[in-house]
């Protein structure tokens, strides 16, 4: 259930380190920066933010860096030129609204978005407001040009509606963790472990996101079954740290790439409990 050879390549061998950011957040320069270093850090795929007006799936952190985005003067044409600027050997997934996909070039319809997320070098998409119901065009437009089309599974997520999503979704499935929005936490919710439950008969790598911010939060969900981790909010409190206390670029990449080791080696951890033999006394 892949498109991207990138993309299955980055949850082949042991846990995948998804991070995300905001494209054009603080600024272009910056932004790119911060990208490549969660790419130092140890990301197997980054999730890139395409800024929209209206996202309904974020939390505060997040919303007030689409704001510092859309500010900046990101639109969909800077954000592919982004993408291509970009130095990473990570994959690359495009995260938005579907009003953008759908808007995007001559025409209406989702193709047009698609292409110029493949020539720009995007390997997959995750749509938060895309029903899986209406997302026909969008699938066929993926598989025509290569790219994943990732669906989020909540926890509320259950039997026929579930079944549709996990019919169309490919790549892999971004685990919600929690009800609610996004946001870094201090702990782990108890309905992780009961959504990765649900998802064990369906065939494709299960990424669990909303709320990861340490090491330990990594080492635990991967232990607990999980093939990767999606973190966000983290990340992207301390861009928002970096312009509120105006640090350098250079001090914020390094902070960047800092934590993703931590959220690296913490996953990695959680798979070698999963994986090596328990010794007998």
């Amino acid at each position: 259930m892949a498109n991207s050879e990138a993309v299955a390549a980055a949850f082949a061998d042991g846990p995948a380190y998804v991070p995300y950011l905001v494209v054009g957040d603080p600024d272009y320069e910056s932004s790119k920066a911060y990208v490549e270093a969660l790419d130092r850090g140890g990301a197997d795929v980054i999730e890139l933010g395409l800024p929209f007006s209206e996202p309904i799936a974020e939390g505060s952190t997040i919303q007030e860096a689409l704001v510092r985005s859309l500010d900046a003067g990101t639109t969909p044409a800077r954000f592919f030129e982004f993408a291509e600027d970009l130095d990473v050997d990570a994959a690359l997934v495009c995260m938005t609204y579907y009003n953008l996909i759908y808007q995007y070039g001559e025409g209406e319809g989702p193709r047009p978005f698609v292409e110029r997320a493949a020539a720009a070098g995007i390997q997959g998409l995750v749509v938060p407001d895309l029903p899986a119901e209406e997302a026909d065009p969008l699938r066929e437009a993926c598989d025509d040009l290569g790219l994943d089309l990732v669906f989020i599974v909540a926890p509320t997520t259950r039997d026929d509606r579930l079944d549709r999503l996990m019919e169309r979704v490919s790549g892999y499935v971004y685990v919600q963790a929690r009800l609610g929005t996004t946001g870094a936490r201090d702990d782990v919710s108890d309905q992780t472990t009961e959504s990765l439950d649900r998802l064990r008969e369906y065939d494709v790598p299960k990424a669990v996101g909303f709320g990861i911010s340490a090491g330990e939060h990594a080492e635990r969900i991967v232990a607990g079954g999980a093939d990767g981790i999606i973190v966000g909010s983290a990340l992207v409190d301390i861009v928002a740290e970096g312009v509120a206390e105006d640090r350098s670029t250079a001090a914020v990449a390094d902070r960047l790439e800092a934590l993703s080791r931590e959220l690296k080696e913490g996953a990695e951890r959680g798979h070698r409990s999963r994986t090596e033999p328990v010794e007998s006394a």
